[in-house]
C-alpha cells in the first residue's frame, strides 16, 4: 500500500466499513462493529445521503400483503419471515387465509425496517430495541388530580352529607 496517497487510504477504508460481510463481530446494542467502528454509523451516513420517503399510509382497517409490500417496498416472503422473528406482528388471518394486517402491523413494519437498514441494527438487536420502546410507550403520564386543602375537603364532605340526609328516607 505504499503507492497509495492519503485520500485513497481514506476511501479504501470507508468502502470497506460499507460493504463489509455481515459476518463481522456484534456488539451488545445489536450492530454490527468492523474494528471497533460502528457500522451503524456507516449505513446513517449512506442513507442520509439518500432522500427519506415518507411513506403514507391509507386510511384503511385491513390491509393485504401486497398492499403492504407495496408500501414497505419490501417482498412479501420478507414481511413472512419477520412474522417469525417479531412477536409484535400479528396480522389477522381472513376465512380465505390471506393474511390481513392493520396500520399498527404496518407501522411496526416500517419501523422494523427502518432499524434494519437504516440503523444497522440486526433482527435480534431490532427486537429488543422494539421492546424496549413498547414498555417506555406503555408508561402514562398520570391523571392531574384536582388538589384540595384539608378545609376544602371538610366542607365538601359536609355539603354531601346534607345531600345524603335530605335524600334518605326518613323512618
Amino acid at each position: 500500500m505504499q503507492g497509495l496517497s492519503k485520500v485513497s487510504l481514506e476511501r479504501f477504508f470507508i468502502c470497506a466499513l460499507l460493504f463489509a460481510p455481515r459476518s463481522r463481530a456484534r456488539n451488545g446494542a445489536g450492530r454490527r462493529e468492523v474494528s471497533g467502528v460502528c457500522m451503524s454509523t456507516a449505513v446513517k451516513a449512506k442513507s442520509k445521503s439518500s432522500a427519506k420517503h415518507e411513506v403514507i399510509i391509507p386510511d384503511k382497517l385491513y390491509f393485504r400483503i401486497g398492499e403492504v409490500s407495496s408500501l414497505c417496498k419490501l417482498p412479501a416472503y420478507v414481511l413472512r419471515f419477520w412474522e417469525t422473528e417479531f412477536p409484535q406482528l400479528k396480522p389477522v388471518k381472513s376465512s380465505s387465509g390471506q393474511r390481513m394486517y392493520r396500520r399498527k402491523d404496518v407501522e411496526t413494519l416500517l419501523r422494523i425496517k427502518a432499524l434494519l437498514y437504516e440503523e444497522g441494527f440486526t433482527i435480534a438487536g431490532a427486537r429488543q430495541q422494539l421492546r424496549t420502546e413498547a414498555t417506555t410507550a406503555k408508561g402514562q403520564a398520570p391523571l392531574p388530580f384536582p388538589t384540595h386543602s384539608a378545609s376544602d375537603l371538610r366542607r365538601i364532605r359536609h355539603g354531601l352529607e346534607e345531600i345524603l340526609t335530605m335524600l334518605s328516607p326518613r323512618g
